[in-house]
């Protein structure tokens, strides 16, 4: 006889755990036990079968995998989170006694946790750690706009703005940038770090506010976590790029408001002239320690054992210019190995798109933003100036002779001076949508299109769109053409009018019906043939003709798309029969966001061309 079964001791019973569960396990209180989850990435599951999970009971509730609540019990975290309980209550005790001396060493001990070993657990390997910062990066710039209030210190504001300096520091220094986006929401930004795509939002510098009804508490426990993994991210990225970390802050420079300038990027390796201390103790690289060992282990196999002399380098040099040497797959022979290393990637030369700014010098008019354009111009080897009114430590002033480009946002205005006309003619005034479609064009455009006061060109997104989404660049050619044939057909139509109206309309029914009848018999040419010549008996212009004709073939089209869409094929409903519920739920929506997105791209389309059509007859009409 096997084993009787008991209800609740295996299966989904046993995998899943409820919260409230959890937390009593835990002997924490709800509020730490979500930091617990955030911090370790822990988060509820979804049971295949909710009442076998929750041992037969309906109620709605949350799951855990048991064994992620077992991982949580060994966290140290979880043992300071319950000393700072303890040191709450002693210093609430000590304070309401009024022992100040006991509540003062009581504060000076108060247990203060790390995520180190957090971190390290979460992203094992560093590429790992620059996939994930996309939504540290935005955390920090919306925490770096923010005002100070109760819930939100000053000093955390502060950490946030310095770590965003430092970001952009780095991707400055390392012409790191490729692609940004202008939209509603903000400033997408994209770089390429370590061979991977980093992409961050960057909140418009406006006034803002912390809604009363968002949990400040959760975002401030990932704010958190984010801190401390962007401060290992941002050390380890200035230490291979051989830099100071953290870039010490002039105090100065910052007070005037000098912005991402008062930072001062320092090379890690001192220069002969500094004087640098050497150590008397002698440096080994690991590249001769494994010749050594490799050496030692081919003698050991003939020879008895000697005495190997190693030699001592003065520095760590070698050690940094250590090459790596790909060596064959073991399994497969044939199949050489190609591994990129940290200096091979270094050795490889840039793309040209980095320094396109490289030859100009810029000047921000007062109304641009200056954090914005400073940090594209630099990124992209330009020099930039701005006016005293957005801050200090503009490198030139508005009189330079050197500057190429002025980046106004103001409608132009009259009554110029000799001296700035003057201006107008040895510079380019352009608006700042130019300098975002070059950098994602990776190239400078023509600057007539962008000039003061003139209509922008649209502006699209560089992230790839899916495939048939809607494109403005796309498709002008049919625009055009479609809009000429109405221009015609509107002019033949008024000069028509113009001689004699009801011939005009006797006419047009004639032509509308031999069209009909033509593309009803576009498969018979010699029914095609007889509309043709029934067209030119009555008098009809073969140009007119054949214009109508078109027209009604583009209908017919149109309407058979429709009936397709509508009634669909048998065959596609053969295979929604034969699917499960869940696929065909799956496939019906997929349909429907298919077709949602189809009658977005027409609508588009249709209003597109509208306006190239309003826009003509304004210009007729001018």
């Amino acid at each position: 006889m096997g084993r009787l079964k008991q209800k609740g001791k295996a299966g989904a019973a046993k995998a899943y755990v409820t919260r409230s569960s959890a937390v009593k396990k835990l002997q924490c209180s709800l509020a730490d036990f979500r930091r617990l989850c955030i911090l370790k990435g822990i988060f509820p599951r979804e049971p295949r079968h909710k009442k076998r999970a929750n041992k037969g009971s309906t109620a709605p509730t949350s799951f855990y995998y048991a064994k992620d609540i077992a991982y949580l019990a060994h966290e140290p975290v979880l043992n300071k989170l319950r000393e700072h309980k303890a040191f709450a209550k002693k210093i609430s005790r000590a304070l309401g006694r009024g022992e100040w001396s006991i509540a003062k060493n009581l504060e000076d001990n108060k247990p203060v946790y790390r995520l180190d070993h957090i971190i390290k657990e979460r992203y094992p390997s560093f590429i790992d750690a620059v996939r994930d910062i996309d939504d540290a990066l935005c955390m920090i710039n919306l925490f770096a706009s923010l005002p100070s209030n109760s819930r939100v210190s000053h000093a955390l504001i502060e950490n946030c703005a310095r770590l965003t300096a430092e970001w952009q520091l780095y991707v400055m220094h390392t012409r790191s940038l490729r692609n940004i986006f202008l939209s509603i929401k903000g400033i997408y930004y994209q770089a390429e770090v370590m061979d991977q795509n980093v992409t961050w939002l960057v909140p418009y510098q406006f006034p803002q506010n912390i809604p009363s009804d968002v949990d400040v508490r959760v975002m401030l426990t990932f704010l958190e976590l984010y801190q401390t993994l962007l401060g290992f991210v941002f050390f380890k990225l200035y230490t291979d790029a051989g830099l100071v970390y953290p870039p010490p802050l002039d105090s100065g420079k910052d007070e005037s408001g000098a912005g991402v300038g008062a930072f001062n990027l320092q090379s890690a390796n001192p220069s002969p002239a500094t004087g640098a201390l050497k150590s008397d103790t002698p440096k080994v690289s690991s590249k001769e320690v494994r010749q050594t060992i490799k050496k030692i282990t081919a003698e050991t196999s003939s020879v008895p054992p000697t005495d190997v002399d190693i030699d001592h380098p003065d520095s760590l040099h070698d050690a940094a210019e250590e090459e790596f040497v790909p060596q064959a797959s073991k399994s497969d022979l044939d199949v050489p190995s190609s591994l990129p290393t940290l200096l091979s990637l270094s050795s490889l030369p840039k793309l040209s798109s980095t320094n396109i700014f490289s030859p100009y010098t810029f000047w921000l008019s007062r109304e641009s933003s200056r954090s914005i354009f400073e940090f594209l111009i630099r990124s992209f080897g330009g020099r930039i100036g701005w006016p005293v009114s957005s801050g200090g430590g503009s490198p030139f002033t508005e009189d330079d002779e050197a500057i190429t480009h002025v980046i106004i946002d103001r409608p132009v205005a009259k009554g110029d001076t000799a001296q700035e006309r003057e201006r107008r003619r040895r510079r380019k005034y352009v608006q700042p949508q130019w300098v975002v479609d070059c950098i994602n064009a990776g190239k400078i455009l023509l600057e007539d299109i962008y000039a003061q006061g003139k209509t922008l060109p649209p502006h699209l997104s560089p992230f790839g769109e899916r495939d048939g989404a809607y494109d403005p660049t796309i498709g002008l050619a049919n625009v055009e053409n479609s809009l000429a044939e109405v221009d015609d057909a509107e002019l033949s139509e008024d000069s028509q009018e113009v001689e004699d109206v009801e011939m005009g309309s006797e006419l047009e029914g004639d032509i509308t019906s031999m069209a009909s009848l033509a593309v009803a018999a576009a498969d018979n040419p010699e029914a095609l043939r007889a509309a043709e010549l029934a067209a030119e008996a009555a008098g009809v212009d073969y140009g007119t003709f054949e214009k109508e004709v078109q027209k009604k073939q583009k209908q017919q089209k149109q309407k058979h798309k429709e009936d397709a869409v509508v009634n669909g094929g048998g065959e596609e409903d053969m295979n929604k029969i034969l699917m499960s519920k869940r696929k065909r739920q799956l496939y019906e929506r997929m349909k429907y966001g298919e077709k949602k997105r189809a009658t977005e791209h027409a609508k588009l389309e249709e209003k597109r061309a509208e306006i190239e059509k309003d826009r003509r007859r304004k210009a007729r009409a001018s």
